[in-house]
């Protein structure tokens, strides 16, 4: 393979990995044009790209803000920052400007892209910070496919206070009686949820149709 196919290659695939961020975002509850989700590979190129076809990756990051829907759910839900980094490996440095970006802004919330890794110090930098700021870490590969697109994955929806005490009440149950899904659960990580969350899970049947079950986060 030539360094030009290979190039090509690293860039089709940061181009798939941004896409799956705005659509996550946009599931999230996020505003999020259509031209961003529609984008071609070829925009992706003359947009994010320099002229001899490296991608530069801090034209990707972004802000964006919760639909009014959204508020109306979740009144706390906050900003979110998305930094796609250049980095091969993050240092504690990196991680300390990213967090005083987010301070500075007043951002609540914050989604740090990487290359290969993060170093086990910057790492644990992230627990410090304010109770207030969430953080969450992408490594790039894992993001390439949209695993909400599969159609053996269910849809989830994260309901907000009242819908889980309405959920638990109806039913009589206990937070602990609740069937579960794991933090590091890929749906939960896409979804950025937080322990004690629950999801609705819609399911289709042959022979019920749709039906739904829950889960919390643990």
């Amino acid at each position: 393979m030539s360094s030009n196919d290979e190039l090509n290659r690293q860039v089709s695939k940061l181009f798939r990995t941004y896409k799956t961020v705005k659509e996550m975002c946009k599931d999230r509850g996020y505003l999020i044009s259509d031209l961003d989700l529609q984008m071609t590979l070829q925009e992706f190129k003359s947009k994010h790209c320099d002229s001899m076809g490296n991608p530069v990756r801090k034209t990707l990051s972004f802000k964006t803000t919760p639909t009014e829907e959204s508020l109306e759910k979740f009144p706390n839900m906050g900003e979110l920052w998305v930094e796609f980094n250049d980095e091969m490996n993050v240092g504690i440095k990196t991680m300390k400007n990213f967090i005083i970006h987010l301070t500075e802004n007043k951002i609540t919330n914050g989604i740090f892209i990487y290359q290969l890794g993060i170093t086990s110090s910057a790492m644990k930098l992230i627990p410090t910070v304010s109770k207030d700021l969430v953080i969450e870490c992408f490594h790039e590969t894992n993001l390439i496919v949209n695993i909400t697109k599969h159609v053996l994955v269910p849809k989830h929806l994260k309901l907000n206070q009242e819908e889980k005490t309405e959920l638990l009440k109806t039913y009589r149950l206990k937070e602990s009686q609740l069937p579960r899904i794991q933090k590091s659960d890929p749906i939960a990580l896409y979804l950025g949820l937080k322990r004690g969350d629950v999801v609705k899970i819609i399911r289709n049947s042959e022979t019920s149709g749709r039906y739904a079950s829950y889960r919390i986060c643990l």
